[in-house]
């Protein structure tokens, strides 16, 4: 072992440190591992109880692979399952781009109401399911890659995508058009359904 892996090198003359000194430490590192236990099951019931409710109970599985080349972009949400993370916000874009290291860089935005000055939100994904691509793992806070993102369905031409999670508590519609045609936003409301998701849940995204 080394001096690096946090064990002590046989090699150093430091003296060892006294029984009460370590009891100390002992005692000190046991109330600092506490608290931080404390924090983050706090913020996870935090997280639990904040989450919104499903909307639906049997999430299918993607339709289709995706070809993250073409997914590439930046796309305009038509309609979502309300969340705290966005609640009240419209004009809402996703811009995907594809880093050096394989990771998709997102930069999510959208504007508040009463507020003239956007709010953006910058994370990273993973691809979780390389067969099909259409699984990803994304991250807003940090190295861990804890939030779900299928790509449900998508267009044929990739000018519309519906994108949820297994616990059919979130779903976004998104277009490469901020103002489909009537046609494609009426096909799109019946694919929400064919999946297996309550319509009238989802709040309509305005953009000027």
């Amino acid at each position: 072992m080394t001096a690096e892996s946090g064990c002590p090198n046989p090699l150093s003359f430091r003296p060892a440190p006294s029984h009460d000194g370590a009891m100390k430490q002992s005692t000190a590192i046991k109330i600092a591992t506490g608290v931080a236990a404390a924090a983050i099951g706090g913020l996870f019931l935090y997280s639990r109880a904040s989450r919104p409710p499903v909307i639906n109970p049997r999430v299918p599985q993607p339709a289709k692979p995706v070809d993250l080349a073409r997914y590439l972009g930046k796309w305009y949400e038509l309609a979502r399952h309300e969340n705290r993370f966005q609640k009240g916000m419209d004009a809402v874009t996703a811009e995907y781009s594809l880093e050096k290291d394989g990771k998709v860089r997102i930069l999510n935005g959208g504007l508040r109401a009463g507020e003239t000055e956007r709010d953006t939100a910058e994370g990273h994904a993973i691809v979780a399911d390389e067969e099909t691509n259409a699984k990803l793992k994304v991250s807003f806070f940090g190295p861990l890659y804890t939030g779900d993102y299928w790509v449900l369905d998508h267009g044929d031409d990739y000018d519309w995508s519906i994108v949820g999670e297994p616990g059919g508590r979130y779903l976004w519609v998104l277009s490469r058009d901020p103002h489909p045609s009537p046609e494609l936003a009426r096909m799109l409301r019946d694919r929400v359904e064919a999946l297996g998701y309550d319509r009238w849940a989802l709040r309509i995204t305005q953009h000027d």
